[in-house]
């Protein structure tokens, strides 16, 4: 079955004005990493044991994250939270009303604070 030109020409367009741009374009599950000094130490996301430093997960843009470092009785914690991108919801706007909806109803449009996390958990110098 041959595709026409023509045809093609019209399906492209179509598709990106029913489908939200960040449903089309954003990544859902950006990899994040997540180092510390020194490294080894236990990973904790939201109560959830994830693994070892250093280390690297794919993390959903749809929500925030309370993230745990423990190492030799020391913790240290950081957040990274989303947010809706601004660039989206212009890129929408401009295609109309369905780019929204669809963007709107899968959180195609969020995104996350960073792509790196560190931490510093070197030990203190004993007092006398």
């Amino acid at each position: 079955m041959r595709i026409r030109f023509g045809t093609l020409l019209l399906a492209v367009p179509a598709v990106a004005l029913l489908a939200g741009c960040a449903a089309l374009f954003a990544t859902k599950n950006p990899p994040i990493s997540m180092q510390t000094n020194p490294s080894g130490a236990e990973v904790w996301i939201d109560g959830t044991r994830m693994g070892v430093t250093p280390l690297t997960l794919e993390l959903s843009t749809k929500k925030s994250y309370v993230i745990t470092f423990k190492k030799e009785g020391q913790e240290a914690t950081a957040t990274i939270s989303n947010s809706v991108g601004a660039g989206w919801i212009i890129l929408d706007v401009l295609g109309g009303l369905v780019p929204v909806i669809i963007d709107a109803a899968t959180g195609s449009w969020y995104g996350l604070n960073t792509h790196t996390v560190n931490v510093n958990l070197a030990a203190a110098p004993a007092s006398k």
